[in-house]
C-alpha cells in the first residue's frame, strides 16, 4: 500500500543473511537491515540459529520499532537472516510479514525474499491452500514439502529441488539450524551482494551499503541463477537452476537502490550523476536555477546543472519523519497533501524560472501537487525533467505497478502529461540516454516498465498492454 502522497512506485523488500561466529548474530542483522529500510517499511523481522534451535521474531513497523535491546539479547546465535517488507503480494499483516517460518518434524527453516513470483496462482494450485496467502509463504511451503519427504535431507538440496518451480524474480536467504543459503534467480532482478566480515564470517544482502555499514568486505554479486552456501565449513557455490541472460532491474539505478550501494560494478550515485548530464543534453532549456525533488532527485540535479551551467540550489526541504504512518491524514492536510513531505524555500523559486528534477513520475498526483506548492512559491515558470524515461507498463517482478490504469503515462502522450501535470515543459531521459550511464554492454537490463518488454512469461497476471 502506497502512502496517500506517493508518487514512486514501492519495492517488495530487502534481505540479509549471515554466519559470523562469536558474534552476537542478531545485533549483526539489526544494523545490516538499517541500511535496508529504504526497501521496506511495513514490518521486519529476524531469524537466528544457535546450532541447536532456530528462533524467530517479526512484527509490524519501521525496524527501530520492532526491535529494542531485550528483544535483539533473545536472539542469539551464529547464524541468521533478516528482512524488511514493502507489500506488492498479500495485504501488510503480521501474518505476512518475514521471515516465513516452517516447523518440520524435528528441523526447522525461515525464509525471506525480495521480488515477486508470476506463477503463485499455479504454485498455490499444487502446494494446496493451507500453503500460504504469498509467494513469500509458498516459497517455504515447497521448500518445507522436501524436508517432509527426507528430514535428513540438506537444506541445499532441498532449495535446489524446489527453485525450478519459481518463475519470476526472487532473491531468497534460507536457513535452518546450521546454514544459511543466498539464492538469485536465473535473471537477477533484484541485487544480492557477497562480504565478508572478520577471518570466518560471511554476509549476503541485498545493498552493498549494508555490507559497508557492518564492516565486511564485499567479495562479488551473487551471480544469477547462483545459489550460496554459508555455514561452518566455508562458502559454497553452486547454480541448481542453470543460467539466462542477466535482467537487473533499472528501477534500481533509477530510484530503489540506495546512492552509495555498487551495483554490478557501478555506484548508483555516480550513474544517476551521468543520468542527469545526459537529460541536459537531450532535454535543454533557459531557466535560471536547477532545483531538485528530494532526495531521490539531487543527482541527476547536479549532473543536469553540471552540464547545462545553470546554477543548482536547493528548493524544497524535505520533512525526514514522513513517511509511513498509523495517523491517517486528515481532510484539511489531505487537502495540504504535498505539504506533509516537502515545504519550499521562497527565496529560492520566486520570480525565477525553475528547473525541477526528479528520478521518475509513475502515479502523477504527487507531482502535480509538488508543480503547484513550486508556483505558490511564486516561481515564474515551471520546467519538469525526469531522469528516466515514461513509466508506461506495469511491472510483475517486485514493483507495486501491476495495475496499468494507475500509471500516469500509459494512455497519455508528453505533451498530455504536460498538461496534466500543469508545467511549462516537460521532458525525459530517452531509453539509451538511460542505458547509456548504466555498467558496460555486458550487462542487461529489465526495462518493462518503461519499453513493455518483458524477459520472462507474465504467468497468471493478465493485462492489456497499449501505446499512449
Amino acid at each position: 500500500m502506497n502512502s496517500p502522497f506517493a508518487d514512486k512506485p514501492g519495492e517488495a523488500c530487502g534481505v540479509f543473511g549471515a554466519y559470523a561466529p562469536g558474534t552476537h548474530i542478531a545485533n549483526l542483522i539489526y544494523f545490516g537491515l538499517f541500511a535496508l529500510q529504504h526497501r521496506g517499511q511495513e514490518s521486519a523481522g529476524i531469524a537466528v540459529s544457535d546450532g541447536n534451535r532456530l528462533t524467530a521474531y517479526k512484527n509490524m513497523g519501521l525496524l527501530s520499532t520492532v526491535f529494542d535491546h531485550n528483544k535483539l539479547a533473545g536472539l542469539r546465535g551464529d547464524i541468521g537472516i533478516g528482512h524488511t517488507r514493502y507489500s506488492t503480494t498479500g495485504s501488510s499483516t503480521w501474518e505476512n510479514a518475514q521471515p516465513a517460518f516452517r516447523a518440520v518434524g524435528h528441523r526447522s527453516i525461515a525464509l525471506g525474499h525480495n521480488g515477486n513470483l508470476t506463477n503463485t496462482s499455479a504454485l498455490a494450485m499444487r502446494l494446496g491452500s493451507a500453503a500460504g496467502t504469498t509467494d513469500s509463504e509458498l516459497m517455504a511451503s515447497a521448500i518445507a514439502e522436501q524436508i517432509h519427504k527426507d528430514e535428513n535431507i540438506p537444506l541445499p538440496d532441498a532449495i535446489a529441488a524446489v527453485v525450478p518451480e519459481f518463475e519470476g524474480a526472487y532473491t531468497l536467504v534460507v536457513m535452518d539450524d546450521t546454514s544459511v543459503v543466498a539464492v538469485r534467480d536465473p535473471r537477477g532482478f533484484r541485487p544480492l551482494s557477497l562480504g565478508r566480515i572478520g577471518d570466518d564470517g560471511w554476509v549476503v544482502a541485498s545493498e552493498t551499503a549494508a555490507l559497508d555499514l557492518v564492516g565486511a568486505r564485499f567479495e562479488h554479486d551473487v551471480l544469477p541463477g547462483e545459489m550460496i552456501v554459508l555455514a561452518e565449513a566455508g562458502v559454497t557455490s553452486s547454480f541448481p537452476q542453470g543460467t539466462a541472460p542477466s535482467r537487473l532491474c533499472v528501477f534500481e539505478y533509477v530510484y530503489f537502490a540506495r546512492p552509495d550501494s555498487i551495483l554490478a560494478g557501478q555506484n548508483v550515485h555516480a550513474a544517476r550523476v551521468l543520468m542527469g548530464r545526459r537529460l541536459a543534453q537531450e532535454s535543454p532549456v533557459d531557466a535560471d536555477v536547477v532545483v531538485p525533488v528530494p532526495e531521490s532527485g539531487i543527482p541527476a540535479a547536479q549532473g543536469f546543472a553540471w552540464e547545462s551551467g545553470i546554477p543548482y540550489e536547493d528548493g524544497l526541504v524535505k520533512n525526514r519523519y514522513v513517511g509511513r504512518t498509523f495517523i491517517e491524514p486528515e481532510q484539511m492536510l489531505r487537502e495540504q497533501g504535498i505539504r506533509l513531505k516537502l515545504n519550499p524555500i521562497k527565496d529560492t523559486l520566486d520570480g525565477r524560472r525553475v528547473i525541477l528534477v526528479d528520478d521518475s513520475v509513475v502515479r502523477g498526483s504527487t507531482t502535480r501537487q509538488l508543480v503547484e506548492l513550486v508556483r505558490a512559491a511564486g516561481a515564474r515558470e515551471v520546467h519538469l525533467r525526469i531522469s528516466s524515461p515514461p513509466y508506461r507498463w506495469p511491472c510483475f517482478y517486485g514493483m507495486d505497478t501491476s495495475d496499468q490504469s494507475s500509471l500516469l503515462a500509459a494512455h497519455r502522450t508528453e505533451a498530455e502529461i504536460a498538461k496534466f501535470l500543469e508545467v511549462d515543459s516537460l521532458g525525459y531521459l530517452t531509453l539509451e540516454g538511460l542505458e547509456s550511464a548504466l555498467p558496460d554492454a555486458n550487462q542487461t537490463f529489465c526495462n518493462a516498465c518503461l519499453s513493455g518488454e518483458y524477459p520472462t512469461s507474465i504467468g497468471d497476471h493478465k493485462f492489456v498492454l497499449e501505446q499512449p
